[in-house]
């Protein structure tokens, strides 16, 4: 009951708290932080993203110094846009992971999934633009070279961005809001038909690799191991999607490992496959290593018959 002072005109009413709200009121040292941590997925789920996360930043803070050096001397427009698109993204990624209670916060939820939006499709458009990149070769440079490929990326991100948000604003369709106790049909379908598509390009990568137009795929096995690792996280998300849409337990229980692999090793296995060696200091120990991976992967053989 609110106290009235009438003498002194001082009305105090207490601030009651949304009944709803996962979150606790409390100093951000004490109960705050601890909830932080451990509302939504719990404290395991958000520690691996944060520190995953967090742990990416700080390496391309400590790399910036060598890696702005090594940019502004090879001149290449692609690695330029590549590199401060990683950037952005892995600042976004760092935002969505600390920011997971957000997902169970009342309040929250539209910023969560316009968070979630961005942060999703900038990885997406970085997963997209690397398949183009390489099948142009590592070092194409000059305007024109960047153009096609970010013009492509940008064009499938953007209306993969479009019916998202149809879904999400449209139709009110919690796709980034995951509950064991609630599952939406039409949520994962959708899911369904964005993991088969990603799976079907990806397989189809590989299988040519493993026929007569390999030689038209660039002769790189980091972009091959690359490849194969993605091919299989997306055919374990397609069935993990498949499954949770059906009310299994258990697919909503692999969706979760998947989504945090994806968010805490995507950006790192990423910079390895296509820009860790492009920064190497030496342009020959570069060219010496790629000889080195495809003579390693038997690209030469033939040259021997």
């Amino acid at each position: 009951m609110p106290n009235i002072h009438r003498k002194g005109l001082v009305l105090e009413i207490p601030i009651s708290q949304n009944p709803n709200s996962t979150l606790k009121e409390g100093t951000f040292v004490g109960p705050s932080l601890f909830n932080w941590l451990v509302e939504c997925h719990g404290f395991l789920h958000n520690a691996i993203l944060i520190l995953t996360s967090l742990a990416f930043v700080i390496y391309l803070a400590f790399q910036a110094k060598k890696s702005f050096r090594k940019l502004s001397n090879g001149r290449s427009s692609i690695m330029i846009a590549y590199y401060c698109s990683l950037w952005l993204v892995s600042l976004l990624n760092f935002a969505w992971s600390c920011f997971q209670a957000w997902e169970c916060t009342p309040g929250k939820e539209l910023s969560w999934n316009i968070l979630s939006l961005f942060t999703t499709s900038g990885m997406l458009f970085l997963e997209v633009s690397l398949i183009t990149f390489l099948l142009q070769g590592n070092y194409a440079s000059g305007l024109e070279d960047l153009t096609q490929p970010f013009g492509v990326s940008a064009l499938i991100v953007g209306l993969d961005i479009f019916l998202k948000a149809v879904y999400l604003f449209g139709f009110g369709i919690p796709l980034f809001i995951d509950s064991s106790d609630h599952f939406h049909r039409m949520k994962w379908s959708l899911w369904v038909i964005h993991r088969l598509v990603l799976t079907a390009v990806y397989g189809l990568i590989m299988f040519m690799y493993h026929s007569k137009w390999r030689e038209r795929l660039p002769s790189r096995p980091a972009f091959y191991n690359y490849i194969a690792i993605m091919f299989i996280l997306n055919a374990l998300a397609l069935f993990a999607c498949a499954l949770t849409g059906h009310g299994a337990g258990f697919g909503y229980w692999l969706y979760g490992i998947i989504i945090v692999c994806y968010h805490a090793f995507y950006l790192p296995l990423l910079y390895v496959t296509f820009l860790a060696d492009f920064f190497q200091e030496e342009g020959l120990n570069l060219e010496n290593v790629y000889y080195s991976e495809m003579k390693d992967a038997g690209f030469f053989d033939d040259d021997w018959d």
